[in-house]
C-alpha cells in the first residue's frame, strides 16, 4: 500500500531512540522529510538522521526539551523554515518513573507531567497553524496503556498521558474542519522500554499478561503511525487505538 507521504514533513518528538526512532525511519521510508527531535541523545539522533539520508531520505535533528514552550516554538519555526511546512506531528517524547505512588516526590511528578502532558500541549499548539495551512494535518500521540487502564507504579505518568488522550480527542473535534486528524496510540510494554532491568527481572510474569505471550517491539508500532499519517488515515480521528498484544481489551 502506497502511503503517499512524498512531499510531507513530519516532526517526531523523542525520535532518537526506541519507538520514536522506528517511527521516524518508517515515515522517511514512505517519503516524508523528518524532523528528528531529541533532548539529551545527540549522538543517537544523529545516527537516525544519517540512516535516513543514507537511504535517500531527508532528515534534520532538532534539540528541544518539549517541556519548554519557548524551545518548542523555536523548533517548530525552524522545522517550517528548513522544510517549507509541516504536515505530521508525532507526540512521542516522554518520561516515565516507575515507583510506588506513596514513595514518589513532587519533583518527579512535575517532570513527568511537564514532559508527557505539557510537552504534547506545547508541540500541538506550536504546530497547529501549520497543520491547518496544510489542509491534511495529522497529530498522533504515543502513550502507554496505563493511561487507559491504570498500572501500579505508573500513577503519575498514567495520569499525565490520560490528559493527552483527552487533548487529542478535543483537537480532533476542533481541527477536523481544517482536515486535521488527531489520534492516540496506547502501547503495551515494549522490549526497549526505559526500565529494561525491571522488564528483564519480571519477564516471565509480564509475558503471561499478554495473550500473544510476548512484549512489543518498536516495529509493531510504526506501521500504524504511518497509516494514520497517510491519506488512508484521513477518516480516522479522535480514536484511541491499543497496540498492546491483547494486554488490554477495553471497548
Amino acid at each position: 500500500m502506497d502511503m503517499h507521504l512524498n512531499g510531507k514533513v513530519a516532526l517526531v518528538t523523542g525520535a532518537a531512540r526506541d519507538v520514536g526512532r522506528e517511527i521516524a525511519l518508517s515515515l522517511a521510508a514512505e517519503g516524508a522529510a523528518v524532523a528528528v527531535n531529541y533532548n539529551g541523545s545527540h549522538d543517537a539522533a544523529a545516527e537516525v538522521v544519517a540512516e535516513i539520508t543514507r537511504n535517500g531520505g531527508k532528515a534534520i535533528a532538532y534539540k528541544a526539551d518539549v517541556a519548554d514552550l519557548a524551545a518548542v516554538q523555536a523548533m517548530v519555526a525552524k522545522v517550517v523554515a528548513d522544510f517549507g511546512g509541516l504536515n505530521i506531528v508525532i507526540n512521542n517524547a516522554g518520561v516515565a518513573l516507575r515507583n510506588r505512588f506513596v514513595e514518589t516526590k513532587p519533583e518527579e511528578w512535575k517532570r513527568q507531567i511537564d514532559v508527557c502532558l505539557y510537552g504534547a500541549i506545547h508541540v500541538s499548539q506550536a504546530a497547529a497553524p501549520h497543520l491547518e495551512k496544510a489542509g491534511d494535518g495529522r497529530i498522533i500521540a504515543i502513550v502507554g496503556d496505563s493511561s487507559r487502564v491504570g498500572e501500579s507504579g505508573l500513577a503519575i505518568v498514567g495520569a499525565a498521558r490520560a490528559g493527552v488522550i483527552v487533548l487529542m480527542k478535543s483537537l480532533a473535534r476542533e481541527f477536523g474542519r481544517f482536515g486535521t486528524t488527531a489520534n492516540t496510540l496506547a502501547l503495551g510494554l515494549i522490549e526497549t522500554a526505559h526500565d529494561r532491568a525491571w522488564v528483564d527481572a519480571n519477564r516471565d510474569k509480564l509475558t503471561k499478561l499478554y495473550p500473544l505471550r510476548r512484549l512489543g517491539m518498536p516495529a509493531d508500532i510504526a506501521p500504524m503511525v504511518t497509516l494514520l499519517s497517510s491519506k488512508h488515515g484521513g477518516w480516522i480521528t479522535g480514536q484511541v487505538i491499543s497496540i498492546s498484544g491483547g494486554f488490554s481489551m477495553v471497548g
